[in-house]
């Protein structure tokens, strides 16, 4: 619009200059004129027309410098013909007045890329800003700390303060466009912070867990300053460190005695690492939003020995499956053998159970028996003392008849029924009841009839009753 603005007021005064410098001509001598063509134009123009072309143009090439339109996301810094300044960080068409307009996104996106093909590295060179707004920019090699090499691609995402007007504008002052700001001070800041990030960490670190640790110091030293290192050195372990999750080779050897040169962040008394902040994002006003690597291209010896570390770890996994199965195996085999055992034990615990029950019962029962046995043997004996004490009492009676006068013949008659009656008291249903089963260490009852005859032939050979 300016440029269109400018041309016209331009083209209007030609105009003015020819209609003032070749009046309207109506006679013949006009075909003559070797300038016939400029003639007919400035017979069609005339000078009001000049004016009226001059004001379109003026209008034209005012209007654009006066407005200017702040895209969203954006935040532009306006710098005045008159030396003032202001931030517009809205969307819309906003008032410039002529002046110089500084646009710089809220977010600034910056994208590494690896290039594997060495043959078109030259023509694929990446280092511009494309239409999404995203800078593009070939990785950069760098050395780790075990002196392994590769190109680190990382994706960043840095934001300007623009909620601070005084820090913004201070900011598009020093730098004057985006793109100065990006590869004049935020690359820079990113490749050195990337460099000392590497000096810190081994490789083999890095690919063993340590990745997120590396974010971290990229992103700390690029907003808040560079760490300052000192170098440390460190006894060398010569045999690798294998585990199930991987295989650590130590660094290389730096002198005869086997000791490893390191770096490591320099801290103050309070533990906090000590900085060179001289170059931090912080003092322009950005913020690191998110740093992180998106790809390592590692030389070609790392690639091999990482290939070799994963056949041995593969093997090492294999082995330790191996072993697994085998411990459980035995694990398995010895809780069947417990559960066995534990099983025969109950069995063998039932029978021995049930024989000693059966024993505690047969032993009750002979218990109850002998006692049974012994109240009828005393009873028995009750029933012959009785017996006894009747017939001592009947000889008694007939002892004193015969003192008293009785015949011999009289005498054994009533002895003789005395004798009768009282085997008959000893044979009827009320008379004795003898044992029938004695407890001498034998078993049976085979000797029933024997005790039967002791005590028979007792009863009977007078103890139960004789005559004195």
């Amino acid at each position: 619009m300016t440029y269109l603005g400018i041309l016209l007021i331009i083209i209007a005064i030609i105009m003015a200059i020819l209609v003032l410098a070749f009046p309207s001509k109506t006679d013949s001598s006009q075909e003559k004129s070797k300038l016939g063509w400029i003639q007919k134009l400035i017979n069609l123009w005339s000078f009001k027309k000049s004016i009226m072309l001059s004001f379109i143009g003026l209008v034209l090439a005012t209007t654009s410098g006066l407005f200017f339109y702040n895209p969203a996301g954006t935040a532009t810094a306006v710098q005045y013909l008159w030396g003032g300044d202001a931030a517009e960080t809205t969307q819309g068409v906003k008032l410039k007045l002529w002046g110089k307009t500084i646009p710089i996104s809220f977010e600034i996106a910056l994208q590494d890329q690896i290039i594997n093909d060495d043959s078109n590295a030259n023509s694929l060179s990446i280092e511009q800003r494309s239409e999404e707004g995203i800078y593009h920019r070939n990785a950069q090699t760098r050395e780790f700390a075990d002196a392994i090499k590769a190109n680190i691609a990382a994706a960043l995402i840095v934001s300007i303060n623009y909620a601070n007007e005084e820090l913004f504008l201070e900011m598009a002052d020093k730098n004057r466009s985006e793109s100065k700001l990006v590869y004049a001070r935020i690359y820079p800041v990113y490749d050195q912070a990337l460099k000392n990030t590497c000096k810190l960490m081994d490789a083999q670190d890095y690919i063993s867990g340590a990745s997120s640790q590396f974010d971290y110091y990229l992103k700390d030293q690029m907003e808040n300053g560079m760490y300052l290192t000192e170098e440390v050195y460190e006894d060398i372990d010569e045999s690798p460190i294998t585990d199930s999750s991987r295989t650590v080779a130590k660094g290389r050897i730096t002198n005869n005695e086997k000791r490893e040169k390191k770096y490591r962040i320099r801290k103050d008394a309070n533990g906090e690492p000590i900085r060179d902040a001289s170059n931090s994002l912080k003092r322009y006003g950005l913020t690191v939003q998110q740093v992180a690597v998106t790809n390592i291209d590692w030389e070609a010896s790392f690639d091999n020995r990482l290939k070799d570390q994963k056949e041995q770890v593969a093997q090492t996994q294999l082995e330790k499956q191996e072993a697994e199965k085998e411990y459980y195996a035995t694990q398995k085999a010895i809780a069947k053998g417990e559960r066995e055992k534990a099983e025969t034990r109950v069995q063998l615990e039932k029978a021995q159970l049930e024989q000693t029950i059966t024993a505690e019962t047969a032993a009750k029962t002979a218990s109850y028996k002998e006692q049974e046995e012994t109240n009828l043997l005393a009873a028995a004996k009750k029933s012959a003392e009785k017996i006894r004490v009747i017939a001592d009492a009947e000889a008694y009676e007939i002892s004193k008849k015969v003192s008293a006068g009785i015949t011999p013949e009289k005498r054994l008659q009533m002895e003789l029924d005395a004798s009768v009656e009282r085997t008959k008291a000893l044979a009827g249903p009320n008379g004795i009841q003898l044992p029938t089963t004695l407890f001498n260490g034998a078993t049976g009852s085979s000797q029933a009839g024997l005790l039967e005859s002791i005590i028979g032939s007792k009863i009977l050979s007078g103890e139960l009753g004789t005559t004195k």
